[in-house]
C-alpha cells in the first residue's frame, strides 16, 4: 500500500520529456499526421495481390479449368452447327476464325468475375475492414485487385488457347503478337475495372449477377465473336461499332489471323488500340475517384 501511495504521489512525467529522451537516444519520430510509409507500399501491394491470386487458385477447378471447358464447348457446338469446318470466314475455316474471339471472351468474363467478387464478399461477410484498414492508398488497392483479375484472365486465356491448340479443327497462329498482348491486356483491364466498380455498387450477389447477365454477357456475345459485322444490317453494324467489346475481340483476332472487322493492317488497328487504351484510362480514373470517396464502402 505504501508503494502504491508513493507511486500515486510521484509526479507524472510530461510526454515532451519522453520525446526529448527519445531524441537524445537517436530516435526520430515524424510529426503527427505525416505518414510513416512514403512512396509506394510495395509489401502491402504485393500482399494484397497475392491474397487475391491465392483466393482464386484455391478453387482453380472452378475459376480456371471450368471456364476453359465451357469455352471449348462453345467451339464444338458452333463448329458442328456450321458444318464441321467447311465454311470459311475471312479466308480461314470457321473454327479458326472463332477461336481467338472465344479466348478473348473467356478472358474478359473471368476478369470481371474475379474483381467483382473482391469487395462485395467483404461487404456481405462483414470483413471489408480487412481490406480498407491496411496502409494502402486507393490507387494501390485498385492496382492490387485489378492485377489479380488480369492474372486470372491470362491463366484462363492460356488454358483456352491450349485447348484450342489441341483441337484438330483449329489452327492457332500469331500474325501480330503485339496485338495479342495489347488487346488481351486491355480487354482484361477494362472488365477488371468494371468488375471493381460493380463490386463497390452491389449490395448482394444478385446485383453482381444482374450486371453479368444483362450487361457483360450480351456485350460479349454480340461483339462479333461468332460472326463478322458485315453480315449485319447497317443499323446493327452501327450499334456494334459502339460496343467496346467489339474492338477488343476484333483486335485480338487481328493478332492471330492478321485480319479483322476493323482492318487488315497495323495502321488500321492502331486507332482501335489507342481508343481502348484511352477508355481504360477513363475507367481507371472513375474507379479511383469512387474508391477515394468511399462510395458504398464507408458508412
Amino acid at each position: 500500500m505504501a508503494d502504491q501511495a508513493q507511486a500515486n504521489a510521484a509526479p507524472k512525467a510530461d510526454s515532451s520529456e519522453f520525446v526529448a529522451a527519445d531524441q537524445q537516444a537517436g530516435n526520430r519520430f515524424p510529426p503527427k499526421g505525416r505518414p510513416l510509409i512514403t512512396g509506394i507500399n510495395r509489401i502491402g501491394l504485393w500482399t494484397l495481390y497475392m491474397k487475391e491470386v491465392r483466393r482464386f487458385l484455391k478453387v482453380q477447378t472452378q475459376t480456371i479449368w471450368a471456364p476453359a471447358v465451357t469455352t471449348l464447348l462453345f467451339l464444338v457446338i458452333f463448329t458442328v452447327a456450321m458444318g464441321r469446318g467447311t465454311r470459311e470466314i475471312l479466308g480461314v475455316p470457321f473454327a479458326t476464325f472463332v477461336a481467338p474471339g472465344l479466348i478473348m471472351m473467356g478472358m474478359m468474363q473471368n476478369a470481371f468475375a474475379n474483381s467483382s467478387f473482391s469487395l462485395l464478399a467483404g461487404k456481405i461477410q462483414g470483413t471489408i475492414i480487412d481490406i480498407l484498414m491496411p496502409p494502402l492508398t486507393e490507387a494501390e488497392l485498385m492496382i492490387g485487385i485489378v492485377a489479380a483479375a488480369i492474372t486470372r484472365a491470362v491463366m484462363v486465356g492460356g488454358a483456352v488457347a491450349l485447348a484450342m491448340f489441341l483441337w484438330p479443327a483449329v489452327e492457332v497462329m500469331a500474325a501480330h503478337p503485339w496485338a495479342i498482348v495489347w488487346f488481351g491486356l486491355m480487354g482484361s483491364t477494362m472488365l477488371a475495372l468494371m468488375g471493381l466498380i460493380t463490386s463497390m455498387w452491389a449490395e448482394k450477389f444478385d446485383h453482381n449477377a444482374a450486371v453479368t447477365n444483362f450487361l457483360v454477357a450480351p456485350l460479349s456475345l454480340l461483339s462479333g465473336t461468332f460472326y463478322v459485322i458485315d453480315n449485319l444490317s447497317p443499323v446493327f453494324q452501327t450499334i456494334s461499332r459502339f460496343n467496346p467489346f467489339f474492338y477488343m475481340i476484333s483486335g485480338f483476332r487481328f493478332g492471330f489471323l492478321g485480319e479483322s472487322d476493323i482492318g487488315n493492317t497495323n495502321h488500321a488497328v492502331l486507332g482501335a488500340a489507342l481508343g481502348v487504351g484511352a477508355l481504360n484510362l477513363l475507367l481507371g480514373f472513375v474507379c479511383y475517384r469512387l474508391l477515394k470517396s468511399g462510395w458504398k464502402l464507408k458508412s
